[in-house]
């Protein structure tokens, strides 16, 4: 996936340094990690499929089956990056009503019970629409960690970044197989709490092997930056994240747990699936994880 633009009125491009904000739930959940010599799991689950309810109760198995950080995404009627199963997942929770602001309650709702990181996973139009501080705002009162603007580009993020980091979030940045050493280093400069590289071209989806290029590519983003990498993008085996904790420190799920939810009849069903789902990649993650070389065993605090 190559990263596309956004209008240049959407959002000013006043100077920001980089930041690296470690004091987090995210910087922690990964310094834990590393000093367990393990791998992460990054769940996402699309929020509002097939309710907001639900969605609370199958994150809540999520974290209690040993997810290290949840992706909650925003659905979107124009997505660019998602595959078929969470396109339709998007398209269920959008006929049911849901809607930024409701995920942000859901966030509320679950900081009630759980301390895993909550990152709001998304596409810049409705934050947009709901303007950046009142986002930031709302989403830091609601116990969010951070947000994943898909289609925001760096170029166009300086208030994006500035606003959310003022609040104490954190700001992920997606890096590509097309991504140059130049725009990987740019976009180590403008991310915190991880870097998410993307494992392959094209959009989300399962996959039955990982792409042979992809430990080329984490070694050249680990050139640019200390902070926590995380791959994913056709993550669904244990197999997969066998490889990945040689490689990787985090491996992101996404596609595999919504296809269980799709065809679960219940969302009790659909939270005993998922959960049942992360045991297993969590079980590969502790048994086959082998620190790659010249990854820092720490991060910085």
């Amino acid at each position: 996936m190559s990263e596309p633009a956004i209008p240049k009125s959407a959002a000013a491009r006043s100077p920001v340094r980089p930041a690296k904000l470690t004091g987090g739930r995210i910087s922690r959940r990964f310094r834990e990690l590393s000093e367990a010599n393990e791998l992460g799991i990054v769940a996402y689950i699309t929020a509002g499929d097939p309710s907001l309810d639900a969605s609370e109760k199958i994150v809540r198995a999520a974290a209690d089956a040993g997810a290290d950080i949840i992706e909650l995404g925003v659905p979107f009627s124009d997505p660019v990056a998602d595959g078929p199963t969470i396109q339709r997942a998007s398209e269920r929770a959008l006929r049911g009503g849901t809607t930024l602001a409701g995920v942000l309650d859901l966030v509320r709702r679950l900081r009630v019970h759980t301390d895993v990181p909550l990152i709001l996973f998304t596409y810049f139009n409705p934050i947009l629409q709901m303007g950046l501080e009142q986002f930031a705002d709302a989403a830091a009162a609601a116990g969010a960690d951070g947000a994943l603007a898909t289609d925001l580009t760096i170029e166009e993020a300086s208030d994006y970044r500035r606003i959310l980091h003022a609040r104490g979030l954190d700001t992920i940045f997606l890096g590509a197989p097309t991504s140059t050493d130049a725009r990987l280093k740019q976009i180590a400069n403008a991310t915190t709490g991880f870097l998410y590289l993307i494992s392959r071209t094209g959009v989300t989806g399962e996959r039955h092997a990982l792409p042979e290029e992809l430990p080329a590519l984490v070694r050249r983003a680990r050139a640019f930056t200390k902070s926590p990498i995380a791959v994913g993008f056709g993550i669904s085996l244990p197999t997969h994240v066998t490889v990945l904790g040689g490689i990787a420190d985090a491996a992101v799920v996404g596609s595999a747990l919504m296809a269980e939810i799709e065809k679960s009849a219940t969302p009790d069903a659909a939270a005993a699936a998922v959960a049942e789902r992360i045991r297993i990649l969590k079980r590969a993650a502790r048994e086959g994880v082998s620190r790659p070389s010249g990854c820092p065993k720490t991060f910085p605090r």
